[in-house]
C-alpha cells in the first residue's frame, strides 16, 4: 500500500478527524500513523509533514496537506463527497471553507477533547458569536438542502459534514446554547459510524498521550 495518513492524537486533533473522515468517506486505503501531540510544536509532526501540521496524506505519489486540499483530492475518487447539483455544491464548499478559515474564538475557548465533559465552559463573547454563526449555518443549510436525512445535505454525510464534525464534538463536550436543529445535528454526527469509530479509537489511546492543559479545564 503506497499510502500514509499522518494524524495527531485523536482525542484532541480536530483537523486530523476532518482529514481521516475524508479519506474514509472516499474509500481510500492508507496506513494511519498517529503522532502524539505535545500541545504546541510537535517535532514528530514537523518531521513528517511539509506544513508541520496534520493531517497529511501521501497517496500513490501525491502529497496532500490541509484539510480542504485533502477533501478535494478525495472527491476526485468519490465525487459524492460534494453535492451533485452545482448551486448546492457551491454552498457546501462555501460553508466548508468558512469553517476552514474561521471561528478562532471557538477554537481557542473550546479545544476538542473527546474524553471529557465541560458543560458551560469556554463561553465568552467571541466563542458565543462563533457558536451563533455555526448554528445559523447549520439551520439554514438543513432547512434549504437537508430534506431526506439528518445531515447538512440530507441523507449523505459529505465533505461539509466532515469539516463540521469536530465542531459537533466540541458542542457535545461544552454544551453551549444551541437551537433544536443544531442539537439534533450534533447527535446525528456523533451517531455516524465513522465518527463513532474515531471516538472508540480515541478512547483506546495511551493515557500517557493526554495533556494536562486539556484535561483540567473545569
Amino acid at each position: 500500500m503506497d499510502a500514509k495518513l499522518y494524524l495527531g492524537t485523536r482525542r484532541y486533533s480536530s483537523w486530523s478527524l476532518r482529514g481521516w473522515l475524508m479519506v474514509k468517506l472516499a474509500g481510500l486505503e492508507a496506513e494511519e500513523i498517529v503522532i502524539p501531540l505535545a500541545g504546541g510544536n510537535t517535532p514528530g509532526v514537523k518531521a513528517a509533514s511539509p506544513s508541520g501540521m496534520v493531517p497529511y496524506l501521501e497517496h500513490n505519489g501525491a502529497r496532500i496537506w490541509e484539510s480542504l486540499a485533502i477533501a478535494e483530492y478525495c472527491a476526485e475518487f468519490a465525487p459524492s463527497l460534494w453535492p451533485a447539483e452545482q448551486k448546492t455544491r457551491a454552498h457546501a464548499r462555501s460553508i466548508a471553507a468558512e469553517m476552514h478559515g474561521g471561528f478562532r474564538g471557538l477554537r481557542l475557548a473550546m479545544p476538542m477533547n473527546l474524553g471529557r465533559s465541560y458543560p458551560g465552559l469556554g463561553q465568552n463573547p467571541e466563542s458565543l458569536a462563533d457558536v451563533a454563526r455555526i448554528d445559523a449555518i447549520w439551520s439554514h443549510t438543513r432547512e434549504t438542502f437537508g430534506a431526506g436525512g439528518p445531515y447538512l445535505f440530507g441523507a449523505t454525510f459529505n465533505a461539509a459534514d466532515a469539516m463540521f464534525a469536530p465542531v459537533a464534538a466540541r458542542f457535545l463536550t461544552y454544551r453551549p446554547p444551541l437551537s433544536a436543529t443544531a442539537t439534533a445535528y450534533c447527535a446525528a454526527v456523533r451517531a455516524h459510524l465513522l465518527v463513532a469509530n474515531w471516538y472508540d479509537l480515541a478512547a483506546k489511546e495511551p493515557v500517557s498521550w493526554q495533556l494536562e492543559k486539556y484535561e483540567s479545564l473545569a
